[in-house]
C-alpha cells in the first residue's frame, strides 16, 4: 500500500455518511421541529454549518453543526438566547454540552452542535454569536467560512490533519485549523496526498505557534487567539515530531 492508498483508507474509515438517511441529517430531522418551535416567528433559518457543511467533517468529533439563524429584531439578549437553547436541549433529554458559541447534543449516538446567531441588522449573512467563555460576542459569518473552505481544493488535506488532532485528543477549533492548513499548502501541487499531509504537519510545527490567523469574516476576530502560547506550542510540538514519524500507521490511524 503506498502512502497515498493508506491515508485514503483512513479518511475512509473516519467518514461521516451525507444524505437524507445520515446519522447527521437525522438528527437535523430531530432536533428541527423542536428548533423551529423554540425560536416561534424570530426564526430567520435553520440550516447545516460547520465542518459537514464544508466536507471536513470527522466521525467522532461532531458529525453535524445546525445554525439557527434568528431574525436581526429579536430582542432576547444573545446570552439568554444561548441559555434558552441549551434549556430546551436540557428538556428534550439531548445530553446538552455547554461549549463556547455552540450547545453540544447527543441524540441516538450522533454528536451534534446547535450554534444559535442573530441576523446583524441590514445584513442578510452576517450574525452576532455568544461567546460563553468570555461573556462576550464576536461577528460572523457562516455562509462565507464554508465557502472558503469547500472551494479551497484542500477538503483531502484537512480532514487527514483533522483525524490526527482528534487522535491526540487536541483542542484546536476547526476554522482555525482549516485556515492554517490551506494557507500551508497554498503554493504546492494537488499530487500527493501523504505529501501534502506531512508538509501541513511540518509547518505546523515550525510556525503554529507564531502565525497570526484572521476569521475572514471579521478581522478583528483573531482566531489564533484562541489558544494560549503554551497551547501553541504543545500542538506544534506534537506535529513536528508527527511529521518525522518514519511509518504512516503511527501518524494516522
Amino acid at each position: 500500500m503506498t502512502p497515498d492508498e493508506y491515508v485514503e483508507s483512513i479518511m475512509a474509515k473516519y467518514e461521516v455518511p451525507r444524505g437524507a438517511i445520515s446519522p447527521a441529517e437525522q438528527l437535523g430531522s430531530a432536533v428541527a421541529g423542536q428548533l423551529r418551535n423554540w425560536a416561534g416567528q424570530q426564526l430567520n433559518a435553520l440550516e447545516y454549518s460547520g465542518s459537514y457543511a464544508k466536507g471536513t467533517a470527522v466521525h467522532g468529533v461532531s458529525d453535524v453543526d445546525v445554525f439557527i439563524s434568528l431574525k436581526s429584531d429579536t430582542t432576547n439578549t444573545l446570552k439568554d438566547i444561548y441559555n434558552s437553547l441549551y434549556a430546551l436541549a436540557q428538556r428534550q433529554g439531548w445530553s446538552p454540552r455547554q461549549q463556547n458559541v455552540s450547545v453540544g447534543v447527543t441524540i441516538g449516538g450522533t454528536r451534534g452542535d446547535l450554534v444559535p446567531g442573530k441576523v446583524q441588522a441590514g445584513s442578510q449573512n452576517y450574525h452576532s454569536l455568544y461567546l460563553r467563555k468570555s461573556d462576550s460576542w464576536t461577528q460572523t459569518n457562516v455562509a462565507l467560512h464554508v465557502n472558503t473552505v469547500r472551494n479551497s481544493g484542500r477538503l483531502r488535506e484537512i480532514r487527514a490533519v483533522k483525524i490526527w488532532r482528534m487522535l491526540r485528543g487536541l483542542d484546536l477549533p476547526s476554522l482555525y485549523l482549516e485556515l492554517f492548513v490551506i494557507e500551508s499548502l497554498s503554493a504546492r501541487s494537488r499530487a500527493s496526498l501523504a505529501e501534502n499531509v506531512l508538509h501541513a504537519l511540518r509547518t505546523i510545527g515550525t510556525s503554529f505557534a507564531t502565525t497570526r490567523v484572521e476569521d475572514p469574516s471579521n478581522t478583528n476576530n483573531i482566531l489564533s487567539g484562541e489558544l494560549t502560547k503554551q497551547e501553541k506550542e504543545h500542538i506544534a510540538t506534537l506535529a513536528a515530531q508527527s511529521a518525522t514519524q518514519p511509518y504512516w500507521g503511527t501518524i494516522i490511524w
